[in-house]
């Protein structure tokens, strides 16, 4: 029976795969956004890099109604759909007059 240390090829590969295994697990959770009822909400945040906005800007839309939101307590989110229904109401094709 032979003994298994840190230096052991056996346990390095191992040790690679768990970390490999991790940093994917991680990446995962990173980008993950849970369904509620078929729906995807978002954190500000989210929004925030999703429309390449500021943290301020994002407040002035929700002040002037251009987007909508959902409050719970101090936490606010926003549905992806409404995101994009926002999106594609405002849409301007390339060419058209305004």
């Amino acid at each position: 029976m032979d003994l298994l240390t840190n230096e052991a090829e056996e346990i390095i590969v191992y040790q690679s795969m768990i970390i490999q295994l991790r940093n994917r697990i991680e990446e995962i959770l990173k980008n993950y956004r849970p369904v509620m009822n078929g729906e995807i909400y978002l954190s500000g945040e989210d929004v925030c890099g999703l429309l390449h906005i500021s943290k301020r800007t994002l407040q002035q839309y929700r002040d002037d109604k251009i987007l909508p939101y959902i409050q719970i307590g101090g936490k606010i989110i926003y549905k992806e759909s409404d995101i994009i229904n926002v999106l594609e109401e405002n849409y301007i094709a390339k060419g058209s007059l305004i």
